[in-house]
Formats: C-alpha cells, sequence, structure tokens
C-alpha cells in the first residue's frame, strides 16, 4: 500500500512538473507595447465594426425609439461617443473639445451625418490616446472621487462601454426590420 502511494505521488508531482514548466515556456508576458498593439487593434476594430451599424441605419431611422422611456438610436450613439471621450480622457489624462458631455445627444445635432462624425471622431480620439499611452502609468489612480480607478480599468471600461451600447443598438435594428452587421470578434 505505502509503493502504491508512493508510485502514484511520483506520477502526480511528475505530471505537475511537466505542466508548470510547460505553461513557463510557453507564457509570454504583455509588454507595453505588446499592449498598445492589441489595444489598437481591437479599438480599430470596434471603430470598423460601430461605423457598419452606423451606415445599415438609413438616415431617416435615426429618431427611431423602441419605446419613450429610452435613447433613440443616434441619442444611443452619441452617448457611446461622449463616454469614449470621457473614459478615454480620464484614462490617459486628456482632452478633446467636444461639442458637450450630455449623454442624451442633446447638445449635438441627431442627424445620420452628424452622428457619424462624431462616433469617428470619438473612436480616431480613443486610438490616438492608446497609441500615446504610457503603459508604465497603468496603475495610477485617476477619475472622479465617486468612481476612482486605475488608468488600465478605464482602459478597459471604455472598450466595455462601447460595445454594451453597440450591442444594445442590434434590438433597434432589428425592430426596423432591418439586419443588423455580422458580429466581428477578430
Amino acid at each position: 500500500m505505502k509503493l502504491f502511494h508512493s508510485k502514484t505521488f511520483v506520477i502526480a508531482f511528475s505530471i505537475l512538473c511537466l505542466t508548470a514548466s510547460f505553461f513557463n515556456v510557453s507564457a509570454q508576458s504583455m509588454s507595453g507595447d505588446a499592449l498598445r498593439i492589441q489595444f489598437v487593434k481591437d479599438w480599430e476594430r470596434a471603430k470598423a465594426y460601430t461605423l457598419e451599424y452606423l451606415n445599415a441605419v438609413p438616415a431617416d431611422k435615426y429618431s427611431f425609439r423602441a419605446t419613450d422611456s429610452i435613447r433613440t438610436f443616434a441619442q444611443q450613439m452619441l452617448h457611446l461617443a461622449s463616454s469614449n471621450i470621457f473614459l478615454m480622457g480620464t484614462a490617459v489624462d486628456k482632452t478633446i473639445p467636444w461639442p458637450g458631455t450630455d449623454h442624451e445627444g442633446k447638445l449635438i445635432p441627431q442627424n445620420k451625418d452628424s452622428v457619424i462624425y462624431y462616433v469617428t471622431r470619438s473612436y480616431d480620439f480613443s486610438i490616438e490616446s492608446i497609441r500615446n499611452f504610457d503603459f508604465s502609468k497603468s496603475g495610477e489612480l485617476v477619475g472622479p472621487k465617486s468612481i476612482r480607478d486605475t488608468r488600465f480599468a478605464y482602459l478597459l471600461k471604455a472598450f466595455e462601454h462601447q460595445t454594451h451600447h453597440r450591442g444594445q443598438t442590434t434590438i433597434y435594428i432589428r425592430l426596423m426590420g432591418l439586419k443588423p452587421p455580422s458580429e466581428k470578434l477578430f
């Protein structure tokens, strides 16, 4: 019985060591440059995907709202844009002239051309901000007192937020009788 436990232990320990050495050899750390490349790639993909959503909706449907208590399609996309500016700007400590931070988009014309312009501008700002971000500052705390977090957390929240609101507009597009763009995960 003692021999069985010894052999079992040796086999289990050997498997554990081999597994650990495999992960040590195959795992790579992410440098600031590698993070930058990945973030830029994902934000460029997100921008292209969001533009497909914006172009899928005819100009006369930008005022569509599924029910009275929610944003119109234009307002939803302008909320996405102004939040890109706020969240990314907080992450990188940078601002740009913006016609207002009203999350309902009331300060920005809500026609198709204007919405596409401001959404595109918010993605360009985000991409450029990441290209110039010093990833060694990722752990610094930033933001208003009530929502203070690390710069890196704000980078992640910015991406999550735009994804969330673009996804919400899928339902708008379907309710308009249109087909939303196909997913672009990679």
